[in-house]
Protein backbone atom coordinates (compact mmCIF):
# COMPACT_ATOMS: atom_id res chain seq x y z
CA UNK A 1 0.00 0.00 0.00
CA UNK A 2 1.37 3.66 -0.81
CA UNK A 3 1.73 6.55 2.16
CA UNK A 4 -0.58 8.97 0.82
CA UNK A 5 0.41 10.97 3.63
CA UNK A 6 3.97 11.20 3.03
CA UNK A 7 3.85 14.37 1.28
CA UNK A 8 2.70 17.43 3.25
CA UNK A 9 0.08 19.68 1.65
CA UNK A 10 2.38 22.52 0.16
CA UNK A 11 3.48 23.52 -3.88
CA UNK A 12 5.74 22.07 -5.63
CA UNK A 13 7.38 23.72 -8.57
CA UNK A 14 7.77 21.10 -11.93
CA UNK A 15 9.68 22.02 -15.36
CA UNK A 16 8.04 22.08 -18.56
CA UNK A 17 10.31 20.42 -21.43
CA UNK A 18 10.33 21.45 -24.96
CA UNK A 19 7.96 18.86 -25.72
CA UNK A 20 5.39 19.57 -23.52
CA UNK A 21 5.92 17.27 -21.07
CA UNK A 22 6.33 17.61 -17.04
CA UNK A 23 7.33 14.81 -14.86
CA UNK A 24 5.89 13.89 -11.37
CA UNK A 25 8.31 12.79 -8.83
CA UNK A 26 7.98 9.77 -7.22
CA UNK A 27 6.48 11.47 -4.10
CA UNK A 28 4.05 12.65 -5.70
CA UNK A 29 2.72 9.71 -7.60
CA UNK A 30 2.81 7.59 -4.63
CA UNK A 31 0.57 10.83 -2.81
CA UNK A 32 -1.90 10.12 -5.48
CA UNK A 33 -1.83 6.16 -5.76
CA UNK A 34 -0.38 5.49 -8.62
CA UNK A 35 2.12 3.00 -10.08
CA UNK A 36 4.37 2.96 -13.00
CA UNK A 37 2.64 1.72 -16.39
CA UNK A 38 -1.00 2.69 -14.54
CA UNK A 39 -3.04 5.07 -16.68
CA UNK A 40 -3.78 8.56 -15.14
CA UNK A 41 -7.16 10.70 -15.25
CA UNK A 42 -7.00 14.18 -15.84
CA UNK A 43 -9.78 17.00 -15.12
CA UNK A 44 -9.54 20.22 -16.14
CA UNK A 45 -11.33 22.66 -14.15
CA UNK A 46 -11.64 26.50 -13.96
CA UNK A 47 -8.85 28.84 -13.11
CA UNK A 48 -5.74 26.97 -15.47
CA UNK A 49 -6.30 24.04 -12.28
CA UNK A 50 -5.76 20.49 -13.37
CA UNK A 51 -6.69 17.20 -11.29
CA UNK A 52 -4.66 14.21 -11.67
CA UNK A 53 -6.45 10.92 -10.09
CA UNK A 54 -5.42 7.17 -10.92
CA UNK A 55 -7.39 5.71 -13.61
CA UNK A 56 -10.29 3.76 -12.52
CA UNK A 57 -10.75 0.22 -13.90
CA UNK A 58 -13.21 -0.09 -16.26
CA UNK A 59 -12.84 -4.39 -16.94
CA UNK A 60 -15.82 -5.98 -17.07
CA UNK A 61 -16.27 -9.74 -16.39
CA UNK A 62 -15.42 -10.87 -19.89
CA UNK A 63 -11.72 -9.59 -19.36
CA UNK A 64 -11.35 -11.76 -16.62
CA UNK A 65 -12.55 -14.81 -18.10
CA UNK A 66 -9.49 -16.91 -18.55
CA UNK A 67 -7.02 -14.39 -17.09
CA UNK A 68 -5.83 -17.16 -15.26
CA UNK A 69 -6.20 -19.95 -17.63
CA UNK A 70 -3.21 -22.46 -17.55
CA UNK A 71 -1.57 -20.93 -14.99
CA UNK A 72 -2.01 -24.15 -12.36
CA UNK A 73 -2.82 -28.26 -13.17
CA UNK A 74 -5.38 -27.52 -10.30
CA UNK A 75 -9.22 -27.74 -10.89
CA UNK A 76 -11.50 -26.44 -8.64
CA UNK A 77 -15.13 -28.15 -8.84
CA UNK A 78 -18.46 -26.06 -8.92
CA UNK A 79 -19.08 -26.30 -5.60
CA UNK A 80 -15.70 -25.64 -4.39
CA UNK A 81 -15.90 -21.89 -6.28
CA UNK A 82 -19.09 -21.88 -4.90
CA UNK A 83 -18.25 -22.35 -1.14
CA UNK A 84 -14.73 -20.17 -2.39
CA UNK A 85 -17.00 -16.95 -3.58
CA UNK A 86 -19.81 -17.85 -0.76
CA UNK A 87 -16.91 -17.34 1.68
CA UNK A 88 -15.34 -14.19 0.26
CA UNK A 89 -18.58 -12.18 -0.27
CA UNK A 90 -18.92 -12.82 3.26
CA UNK A 91 -15.34 -11.55 3.87
CA UNK A 92 -14.05 -15.06 5.49
CA UNK A 93 -10.99 -16.49 4.32
CA UNK A 94 -10.95 -18.85 1.58
CA UNK A 95 -8.81 -22.09 0.85
CA UNK A 96 -9.04 -24.82 -1.53
CA UNK A 97 -7.88 -28.18 -0.74
CA UNK A 98 -4.36 -29.34 -1.51
CA UNK A 99 -3.18 -30.95 -5.14
CA UNK A 100 -1.97 -34.17 -4.93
Amino acid sequence: MTNRSAITPSAVSLTVTSKGQVTLRKELLAHLGIQPGQRVDVEVLPGGRLEFHAEQATSSINGFIGLLAGRSARRASLAELNEAAASGWAGLPTSLPATN
